[in-house]
């Protein structure tokens, strides 16, 4: 769907170059740089979630204190499966820990990690009975969560940043989100850089806490791993996900990630991670497979989201017209995430601890 042509006071001569992530390379296109006001920003209206709910407490959270509410869970949709995992699944979103966040980063740029980040939210969309949300945390104009969710309106993350004194309700963060083809919702990137911008660090942490007390699930689309804020996105978040390419040094990357990670005193963030290996290509080399099969010794689980056609192209993500072995792998990671997320888990270790 086109994006609506801005006011004529507001056009400018040219276009900016944005790059999207995806699973097979960084592909450039176009996005028109004028952004209307906040008042011809349209809003998106939420979904129907009719869903019965029971409210109990319980469940440790890094997120301010609430009750962490049991719903009914969700119909399975018939693409996914297999039927064991996928209702496992589906239960745990039905009972997420007040205030669950997942945290996407990597050790390295341009593996994909809006890729996941898209996919995985849509399928969880799917899953959990409440509104879920993506938040991309870049603090550099980026598009590529933009891209790979779909816009439906000029609306960035920066609109929430100038706004937050008013943010009191999910009504008043879902004037500013797109809507991907599962129900997603996201507040995409800020490709200005003059006078709308992407949020800096300690605004997007600010953010990041305030949306954990609107929504029961979000997502945060972190830079890769190289700076101390978004090391303690990680450390704060529920479940810390890293992205991998499928090659020998994307993986040895990540080890070194991982292994640094344990020993400057955050074993839980490096223990709780959850590694996802994006293909590349229809196969993945032996060499590859050995180096994964060493990174089960340091993070919490490992997982493979193989090539996808869909996935590497620079459009919206529906994970229900995703191949099969794709949808397969996506919900081996939502199962993986999810249970990290539950309401009746056991409260974290703290950073410091080592592997038992």
């Amino acid at each position: 769907m086109p994006l609506p042509d801005p006011p004529s006071e507001f056009t400018r001569d040219r276009n900016l170059d944005t790059s999207a992530e995806s699973g097979a390379g960084t592909t450039t296109h176009h996005l028109p740089t004028a952004v209307p006001p906040a008042r011809a920003v349209a809003a998106v209206p939420a979904p129907p979630f009719p869903f019965k709910a029971t409210e109990v407490h319980g469940g440790a959270s890094s997120a301010p204190a609430q009750r962490a509410t049991v719903h009914e869970p969700r119909p399975v949709p018939n693409q996914f499966g297999p039927a064991d995992v996928t209702e496992r699944a589906w239960r745990h979103a039905a009972a997420l820990r007040p205030g669950a966040a997942i945290a996407i980063s990597s050790a390295d740029g341009g593996v994909g990690r809006s890729t996941l980040a898209a996919a995985l939210g849509g399928l969880l969309a799917l899953a959990v009975p409440e509104p879920v949300l993506a938040v991309d945390m870049v603090p550099a104009p980026w598009n590529g969560l933009g891209a790979r969710v779909g816009r439906q309106n000029w609306a960035t993350v920066w609109d929430t940043v100038r706004d937050f004194g008013s943010l009191t309700s999910r009504a008043d963060v879902e004037r500013w989100v797109q809507r991907g083809p599962s129900g997603l919702l996201a507040l995409v990137g800020e490709i200005e850089g003059k006078e709308r911008r992407p949020p800096y660090p300690d605004e997007a942490s600010a953010l990041a806490d305030r949306l954990r007390q609107l929504f029961a699930l979000t997502i945060w689309d972190l830079a890769p791993a190289a700076t101390g804020p978004v090391w303690r996105s990680l450390a704060a978040a529920t479940v810390p996900v890293l992205v991998s390419r499928a090659t020998t040094d994307g993986l040895r990357h990540s080890l070194r990630l991982l292994t640094h990670l344990t020993a400057t005193g955050n074993a839980r963030v490096a223990r709780d991670s959850v590694l996802v290996i994006m293909a590349t290509s229809p196969s993945v080399p032996r060499q590859v497979r050995a180096v994964a099969r060493q990174a089960d010794d340091v993070a919490g689980a490992v997982l493979t989201v193989p090539y996808d056609p869909r996935l590497a192209q620079p459009e919206p993500i529906d994970p229900r017209l995703l191949r099969r072995r794709t949808r397969t792998a996506l919900v081996h990671v939502a199962d993986a995430v999810l249970q990290r997320c539950t309401a009746d888990r056991p409260a974290l270790a703290p950073f410091s601890e080592e592997r038992a």
